[in-house]
């Protein structure tokens, strides 16, 4: 049996957060394997043009930045400038793709004393933006963007720019949202940071818990039930020293469907994240009939409390072996704990024996792209049967995939499913665009020719 060990990238959502919340706090954090990935500059330089010294702690003669050329990890120190510290921009905040970084932010500039626009490249400025400018809006900013109708019966839908006009006084809010969104929590939590009295999210599924992890790392008091989260504001962050992010486990899962389909194959992904919240993906393919063990190295789940703030987050080796898979039904609630790794299930799917059906798709519908239909053209169009309805994907597997040529559809996890389905394909797949895998994992296309 073949025996491959990958070093996966750190986790992007971690790291988004990380930079966010170290900004806004008082104190020096040294942010240890900080993801250096497209998205995470447009980050970082966000913060820098509003004040905040962030830079690299490597020694001089690095790599710019500290990282090591292909991997695209770093260590920075992050000068933070406290809650009212940020001042205002000199020009528009360009966010280039970065989803998380728009929907995310906003939080943050509701509550300051100054206006800020936010802009994004073209694909960003199609993603709807209500979900998180509404309850900003119920809490006292003034937010405004591009609108569109959806029907004459609906409000109109608001794209960016967006120019965010904040309020010092912030309303605290409950807010039931109707989405389980990460980001909308996200960015409701960190607005109610500058709100007086308690704000909480419901959401009808609990979305993934990065934010209130690190927020409490932060030196927030976090009340966390099922599907409510609340903090009581105004509040002052402080710096906890360090941090050190995991590996992205939806990175890592490319590698896990890649383990599972490939033939005589043993693959030992390092330091990944294990967050409950995240770990959805090996959930269903273990029901899937996936061969997954893992080699705990830091803090697991439900087994030990985090004793050292620069470990927030529960982490450890996963280790993947060729495995014989079988259709599974996936439910919303599933979804929901594996909405980044849907594209890559539906291509395990592909090679499952039998019927794999996928409920609650329609919060893939407004990621980066419509991942529903790049997903389905693409697998179509190399010979999978794959059906998308109004509300379902269904997938009859088994069938011998082919050669084709396919599009990333500037989307970085379609590009990179697609690279990963051509491994078990008779014929050569083409991927065209794969400069978007950019956002989230360098190098990827040269690690995944190691399992060759």
């Amino acid at each position: 049996m073949k025996a491959v060990e990958i070093a996966i990238p750190p986790d992007k959502s971690i790291s988004h957060r990380a930079v966010m919340l170290a900004s806004i706090s008082e104190g020096v954090t040294r942010i240890k394997n900080l993801l250096m990935a497209e998205d995470i500059k447009r980050t970082i330089n966000v913060f820098r043009a509003m004040g905040v010294t962030i830079e690299p702690s490597s020694p001089l003669g690095c790599h710019p930045w500290g990282a090591t050329p292909g991997v695209g990890r770093v260590d920075v120190v992050v000068q933070g400038v406290g809650m009212r510290g940020l001042k205002k921009p000199r020009k528009p905040l360009y966010l280039g793709n970065s989803g998380t970084t728009m929907r995310i932010l906003p939080g943050i500039l509701a509550g300051q004393d100054f206006e800020a626009v936010l802009i994004g490249d073209k694909s960003l400025s199609g993603r709807p933006m209500r979900r998180v400018t509404e309850p900003l809006i119920n809490m006292g900013a003034k937010i405004e963007g591009r609108g569109r109708s959806r029907g004459r019966l609906s409000r109109s839908e608001l794209y960016p720019p967006l120019t965010i006009r904040g309020n010092r006084c912030l309303k605290a809010i409950n807010y039931k949202s109707r989405v389980p969104s990460a980001q909308v929590k996200s960015c409701i939590l960190l607005a109610g940071l500058y709100a007086n009295g308690v704000t909480s999210v419901n959401e009808p599924e609990k979305s993934r818990d990065h934010t209130e992890r690190m927020l409490s790392t932060f030196g927030c008091r976090v009340k966390s039930g099922r599907r409510t989260v609340s903090i009581k504001g105004p509040v002052k962050l402080r710096s906890p020293g360090a941090i050190k992010i995991p590996g992205d486990i939806s990175s890592a899962a490319f590698f896990i469907v890649a383990g599972c389909i490939l033939p005589g194959i043993k693959i030992v992904l390092k330091n990944v994240g294990l967050n409950p919240t995240r770990t959805g993906v090996l959930d269903i393919l273990k029901r899937m009939g996936a061969d997954i063990g893992f080699s705990t190295r830091g803090v697991y789940p439900e087994r030990s409390r985090v004793e050292n703030a620069a470990y927030f987050e529960p982490y450890g080796d996963i280790v993947v072996k060729s495995s014989k898979l079988r259709g599974v039904t996936i439910s919303h609630g599933e979804v929901v704990r594996a909405i980044d790794e849907i594209p890559i299930i539906m291509v395990a799917a592909c090679f499952a024996k039998g019927k794999t059906i996928i409920k609650g798709i329609e919060e893939l519908k407004v990621k980066e792209t419509d991942r529903v239909y790049s997903m389905t053209t693409n697998l179509q169009k190399i010979g999978a049967d794959v059906q998308a309805k109004k509300k379902i994907i269904i997938i009859n597997g088994g069938r011998p995939l082919a050669g084709a040529r396919v599009s990333s559809f500037g989307d970085h996890r379609t590009a990179m499913s697609m690279l990963v389905a051509g491994l078990g394909a008779k014929g050569k797949v083409i991927v065209t665009g794969l400069d978007c895998i950019n956002k989230s994992f360098l190098n990827f296309p040269n690690l995944l020719n190691k399992l060759n």
